[in-house]
């Protein structure tokens, strides 16, 4: 699902992809946030929170084109990512 430049990812029934939430359920989604700062700016946020990155920063293709993500857990172990477009 697609919201301007924000993006939640669905789970379908029998289709999984890494990574994901602890434990998906059919219908139920991670999102992924654009950053409005450097991603260098929101890993060290996380790191000075002690929110632990689980994967990143890695590339990805989004939307828009080719962006740099991390990953990381709510406190409900919902999987959340932040992403900074290429320029």
């Amino acid at each position: 699902l697609l919201f301007g430049s924000q993006k939640i990812n669905l789970h379908e029934v029998a289709r999984t992809f890494e990574p994901k939430a602890k434990a998906p359920t059919p219908g139920s989604g991670d999102f992924c946030l654009i950053a409005a700062v450097p991603l260098a700016d929101i890993r060290a946020s996380l790191e000075a929170n002690g929110v632990a990155v689980e994967v990143g920063p890695v590339e990805r293709t989004g939307a828009r084109g080719r962006m740099m993500s991390v990953y990381f857990r709510d406190p409900d172990d919902n999987l959340v990512e932040v992403s900074e477009y290429r320029t």
